[in-house]
C-alpha cells in the first residue's frame, strides 16, 4: 500500500510538471508566431458551435450557395480531370475576363488563394523588417497581423467616429520607413464606401508621400447607394475575388492587379508558397465574371435597411454604404461586456476589439435570412 502511495505521488507530482510545462519553450516557438493571436472572428465561430440554434450575425460570408452554372462548370472539371496544377498566374481564360472587365491594360492579373494570399504577397514583395504600412482603424485584423507576420510594423491612421479616411488624420503618421497605405472599400467592419472625391484626396496623398496604395476592394459588388470606386494611380495594387461575389468563401479564389514590376515579385513569391489557385475553381468561376449581380445587390440592399430601420432609435451607427456589416456604438462604451450580454440571448456579433485598438462598438453581420436578422433585431432592441 505504501508503494502504491508512493507511486501515485510520483504520477502527480509528473502530471502537474507537464501541465505547468511552457510548451512554447520547449518547441522554441517562433517569435513571428507568438506576434499574432488566433482570429477572434474565429473564436466567434467556435463559441457558434456550442450554442443551440443561435442567432447568428457574425458570419463575414455571404449566405447564398455558389451560381448554378458556377457549379456546373466546376462539376464538369472534376470529371475531365482538371486538378493538376494550373500556371502560377492561373488560368488564362478567366485572367483575360477579368482584364476585361477593369479595363486598366497596365496592369498584370493573376489569380491567388484567396485575397489574404493577395494581401500577404503584397507585404512581401513591398515591406522588409522594420518597414512601417499604414492601415486603418477601425481595420480587418489580417492587415495588422500579416505585417507582425513578416517583421513589418503597422501603423494605424484613425477613422472614428464616422470612419472616413481624412488626409489630416494620416499625414502625422507618415515617417521615412512608410511604404504604403492599405485602403479597404467598402470596409470590413464599418461597411463604410469611400466617395471618389475621399479617395481622389487619399490618391494625392499617397503621390506626394511616394506611397503604395493596397486598395482591398473585395465588397465592391457589395455598394448600395452609389457606384463603387477605384483609385486612379500608378503606384496600385488591386485586391478582388469570388469569396463574396459568387458565394464561394471556401474555394479560396481572389485576384490581383498590379504593375508588371510589382506583378512578376509576387508571382515568384507564390511559386513558393501557394504555387496557384484552387485549380477547379479557376475553371468554374470563368462564369461567374459576368454575372449579373443587381438581383442579390437588391437583396442585401433590404436587408441592410432592415437593420438600419430596425436600430435607428435606440443605436447610434454610421449607415453602411457598402459590404454587409454594419459597426454601431456599443451601449455603455464596453464592447465585450456587450457582446457577452448578446451570447447570454443567444445572439453572436464580434466586438470592436477584434478589428480595432478601440473595444467601443461592435460588428452586425446582415448576410443572413431575414428571418435571422428580425430576431437579431427583436434581441438588440431588448438589450438597450
Amino acid at each position: 500500500m505504501y508503494m502504491f502511495c508512493l507511486i501515485l505521488s510520483f504520477v502527480s507530482i509528473a502530471l502537474y510538471s507537464i501541465a505547468t510545462i511552457n510548451f512554447t519553450q520547449v518547441f522554441m516557438i517562433s517569435k513571428r508566431a507568438q506576434s499574432v493571436d488566433s482570429s477572434g472572428i474565429r473564436k466567434v465561430f467556435d463559441l457558434a458551435a456550442k450554442l443551440k440554434d443561435p442567432i447568428n450575425l457574425s458570419i463575414g460570408q455571404p449566405n447564398f450557395p455558389a451560381f448554378t452554372e458556377v457549379k456546373k462548370l466546376a462539376i464538369k472539371a472534376i470529371n475531365e480531370d482538371k486538378s493538376s496544377y494550373t500556371p502560377t498566374q492561373g488560368n488564362p481564360e478567366l485572367c483575360d475576363k477579368i482584364a476585361k472587365t477593369y479595363n486598366m491594360p497596365e496592369m498584370k492579373v493573376f489569380l491567388t488563394s484567396g485575397v489574404s494570399a493577395g494581401l500577404f504577397l503584397s507585404y512581401a514583395v513591398l515591406l522588409d523588417p522594420g518597414d512601417e504600412i499604414l492601415i486603418p482603424d477601425p481595420f480587418f485584423c489580417i492587415y495588422r497581423d500579416l505585417a507582425h507576420m513578416i517583421n513589418a510594423k503597422p501603423v494605424y491612421y484613425d477613422t472614428y467616429p464616422d470612419f472616413i479616411p481624412r488626409v489630416e488624420n494620416i499625414e502625422s503618421q507618415v515617417t521615412s520607413k512608410t511604404k504604403a497605405i492599405v485602403i479597404n472599400s467598402p470596409s470590413n467592419p464599418t461597411g463604410y464606401a469611400l466617395s471618389k472625391t475621399e479617395l481622389d484626396d487619399l490618391v494625392e496623398f499617397a503621390k506626394s508621400k511616394d506611397l503604395v496604395i493596397i486598395y482591398d476592394e473585395i465588397y465592391s459588388c457589395f455598394a448600395f447607394d452609389a457606384e463603387h470606386v477605384r483609385p486612379d494611380y500608378d503606384k496600385l495594387i488591386i485586391l478582388n475575388g469570388f469569396s463574396k461575389s459568387a458565394g464561394v468563401p471556401g474555394w479560396r479564389m481572389a485576384y490581383v492587379l498590379a504593375p508588371e514590376v510589382l506583378a512578376k515579385e509576387m508571382l515568384k513569391l507564390q511559386q513558393y508558397t501557394f504555387v496557384c489557385a484552387n485549380s477547379i475553381g479557376q475553371y468554374a468561376l470563368t462564369a461567374s465574371v459576368d454575372y449579373d449581380f443587381s438581383g442579390l445587390l437588391s437583396s442585401y440592399r433590404k436587408k441592410r435597411d432592415m437593420i438600419v430601420d430596425g436600430l435607428k432609435d435606440k443605436y447610434k451607427f454610421v449607415t453602411p454604404g457598402g459590404a454587409f456589416y454594419i459597426f454601431p456604438e456599443a451601449p455603455g462604451g464596453d464592447a465585450t461586456k456587450f457582446v457577452a450580454r448578446c451570447v447570454e440571448n443567444n445572439l453572436l456579433v464580434v466586438p470592436g476589439n477584434v478589428f480595432s485598438r478601440q473595444d467601443t462598438n461592435f460588428r452586425i453581420s446582415f448576410s443572413a435570412s431575414e428571418q435571422q436578422l428580425e430576431r437579431g433585431i427583436e434581441v438588440l432592441r431588448k438589450l438597450t
